[in-house]
């Protein structure tokens, strides 16, 4: 099976930094697109940023520019660097990966735990 961990949540003051990971593990042959995810308080969880298997890169407006999704693709590994974090980006954040178990099978989305990320002022 496969499980997605992630690591790197916690409080942080208005203005800092965070830097997310999310690290897949079991029965991996290839992931396609990695995303983030985020649910803030009150809200439904809404997409923030998908790095494909090719490198290509989107994120949702109110975090362009203060973002920067990453991946290693040999350590099945998926990264968030967020900067200039506001009140607002206070949520849970989870990752979600497409992943194919063998070379034969269909791809499958797996999700990550999700992690607290609290900014205050």
């Amino acid at each position: 099976q496969v499980q997605l961990v992630e690591s790197g949540g916690g409080p942080v003051q208005a203005g800092g930094s965070l830097k997310l990971s999310c690290v897949a593990s079991g029965n991996i042959f290839y992931i396609s697109d990695m995303r983030w995810f985020r649910q803030r308080p009150q809200n439904q969880r809404e997409w923030v940023a998908t790095i494909s298997g090719q490198g290509n890169i989107h994120y949702t407006d109110s975090v362009l520019g203060r973002f920067t999704i990453s991946r290693d693709s040999p350590k099945n590994a998926l990264y968030l660097e967020m900067d200039n974090l506001s009140p607002e980006d206070t949520a849970i954040y989870y990752c979600k990966m497409n992943i194919r178990t063998t070379p034969q099978s269909a791809f499958e989305e797996f999700w990550g735990q999700g992690i607290q990320v609290t900014v205050f002022a």
